[in-house]
């Protein structure tokens, strides 16, 4: 079942984002190996491509789990939980209608 993680940055933490990015990235990447991945992004505070200075609000993955407790065991190892990026993180099934 797709299953929809929201996390939520603490406030000034752009920079343990920074230096935790590479490992949060090589887990994604493991989602990405075994097509579990549908999407995954950073929320920018600005409305711009690309992250400005008031930094990243947060962050949206939908992805293939066994189960909702796979899931958030799943969020919960990752960098971003661990590190202090995340103040809050939602995880909640998911049903894609389209396209």
């Amino acid at each position: 079942m797709l299953y929809v993680i929201v996390g939520r940055d603490a406030p000034d933490s752009l920079a343990v984002r920074q230096r935790v990015r590479p490992r949060h990235l090589e887990r994604m990447q493991g989602l990405v190996a075994e097509r579990r991945l549908v999407i995954a992004g950073p929320c920018p505070v600005d409305d711009a491509p690309a992250p400005g200075p008031g930094g990243i609000a947060g962050s949206v993955i939908i992805a293939e789990f066994a189960s909702l407790e796979e899931a958030r065991r799943w969020v919960e190892a990752d960098p971003y939980v661990t590190e202090g990026v995340f103040e809050s993180v939602e995880v909640r099934p998911f049903i894609k209608v389209l396209p």
